[in-house]
């Protein structure tokens, strides 16, 4: 037991345990779908999923909306798939590691198939794709129009907890990683809500704890996801690539709720238009692609048309109409519970952070620069997203490099991690002042258009947080994300300067530690 002082006002007591994996076990850091699909690729290999959710509710992956994107249609290919994410990405993807995930995307995807996940499908069983921005074709499979992210969660969640080789953890939240005293990850510390801790010492460590929306103030992200696996792994010293691209998802639906719900990208694919406050058509003026632009154009349109006053709104009345409640049950559900029938009326629509392209720099198999460590799902940059994600590819990657990393591991001899130093630690908790803040002032002076000066505002409000609560992962996630926006001096896919609007010749992507920003 150890006794601290909270913020010198009084006592308070936590209780540590600790538990030691068995040799070459796996210690699996969160559970949405790339944890999972890891997890259950692992076996028969021992598995230990930590998470603090009991269900899949708060899970980014079960409110994926638009689908999977995968290259299984016969008019299409995985070559075909490769060039629009690597196009899409504005020449920060690894085209290498755009091929393999469209390569080995299918069948991950026919794994999916067999499990049971319910893709929608044409009369002759052939999976039914959808078209969404950015892609040269439809390739996006669906369920019920916008529920993939829940079913296949579901359809995963269920495997795991049949499968005799993983064991749940749950309840905890992992708040910090074990050192070995030699560079390397032994295991993770974890709290529960009533303060007591668990030191989990584990040969091999992988993070799946998703993105960085719960960061700023609007986000179709749980509010959760707060880039804790980035805050642990910097304090490790863990390499960070392309932190400060950050993608806005053009049409969140704009009704005062936290976190925001989402207008899926397929509706703009099945023909749903932007317009404004007077109906008036606006996305042509932005990009020659109008509704099916890119991502970050589309979310720079909107934005522009906010700030100029002419609120803007989605349009789904002719393209979707009376089909919406069959097609798109998840919109139609948010829009009703605000009052509006999006068969009959527009859907008010806002950019919000929806999908973190940067995270811990890995390589193909999912590892890290530090021994003991990988990382998988939204948390690790693979490579394959850039400056901007290519739609439907986040679920798809997380099968594919969740896949890959299980089948490193059964394929390889772990090397055993011992932790030295286990010890309970200050709770640093994020109060909901101190949430408001950041949050607030990370959507203002890191969102949609950025420059130095808002940028360099930010480091000082994280400084001052920092100074109030101490180094939490939130507040480390965010500094990253900042410092990295403040030092790209261009203008690239989700990251907007408005003092360097223009892109450098050449696309290079960030790396960088925390003791680089000391």
């Amino acid at each position: 037991m150890a006794v601290f002082k909270d913020k010198g006002t009084h006592q308070v007591n936590w209780n540590l345990d600790r538990k030691r994996l068995p040799a070459g076990a796996v210690l699996v850091v969160g559970a949405g779908l790339a944890g999972l699909y890891c997890a259950l690729k692992l076996a028969p290999r021992p598995v230990f999923v930590l998470t603090s959710r009991r269900s899949t509710k708060g899970s980014a992956s079960a409110w994926a909306q638009g689908g999977v994107a995968v290259a299984l249609s016969p008019d299409d290919s995985p070559q075909s798939h490769a060039h629009d994410t690597v196009m899409a990405g504005d020449g920060l993807v690894d085209p290498e590691r755009a091929l393999l995930l469209a390569t080995e995307g299918p069948e991950r995807v026919r794994d999916l198939i067999k499990l049971g996940v319910p893709f929608d499908t044409n009369a002759d069983g052939s999976l039914n794709y959808g078209l969404e921005a950015a892609h040269s074709r439809a390739r996006v499979a669906k369920v019920k129009g916008d529920g993939a992210g829940r079913a296949i969660i579901e359809v995963v969640l269920s495997s795991v907890q049949n499968s005799d080789h993983v064991t749940g953890l749950i309840g905890w939240r992992a708040e910090s990683l074990l050192s070995d005293g030699k560079g390397g990850v032994a295991g993770a510390l974890a709290r529960r809500d009533d303060g007591s801790m668990l030191g989990i010492e584990a040969d091999m460590t992988i993070l799946a704890t998703g993105g960085v929306g719960g960061l700023f103030s609007v986000t179709t992200n749980p509010k959760t996801a707060r880039g804790d696996s980035l805050g642990m792994a910097a304090a490790m010293g863990a390499l960070m690539r392309d932190p400060e691209f950050v993608q806005f998802h053009p049409t969140a639906i704009n009704i005062d709720r936290d976190p925001a719900p989402l207008a899926t990208e397929a509706l703009r694919g099945d023909g749903a238009i932007l317009v404004n406050a007077n109906g008036k058509r606006f996305m042509d003026r932005y990009h020659k692609d109008g509704e099916l632009a890119p991502r970050d154009d589309v979310a720079r349109a909107i934005f522009a048309e906010i700030e100029a006053g002419r609120a803007p709104f989605l349009d789904a009345r002719k393209a979707v109409g009376d089909h919406f409640p069959d097609e798109f049950g998840v919109v139609f559900k948010s829009c009703m519970s605000a009052g509006i029938d999006p068969r009959t009326q527009l859907i008010p629509v806002a950019p919000a952070v929806h999908y973190h392209m940067g995270g811990l720099d890995t390589d193909e198999f999912g590892q890290s620069s530090v021994p003991g460590l990988m990382a998988i799902g939204e948390c690790a940059a693979t490579g394959v997203h850039g400056a901007n994600r290519l739609a439907s590819n986040s679920l798809l990657e997380a099968i594919v490099f969740g896949g890959r990393a299980a089948d490193f591991l059964n394929q390889s001899e772990i090397a055993p991690h011992s932790a030295v130093n286990v010890k309970s630690q200050p709770w640093l908790s994020m109060p909901p002042d101190v949430s408001r803040i950041l949050r607030q002032g990370m959507t203002r002076y890191c969102g949609v258009r950025r420059n130095a000066a808002g940028l360099n505002i930010m480091l000082g409000i994280i400084e001052e947080l920092t100074d109030q609560v101490g180094a939490a992962n939130p507040l480390i996630a965010a500094k990253m994300i900042v410092a990295g926006a403040l030092a790209r001096e261009e203008s690239r896919g989700g990251h907007y300067r408005t003092d360097y609007p223009s892109s450098a010749d050449v696309g290079q992507s960030s790396r960088l530690t925390l003791d680089m920003l000391k």
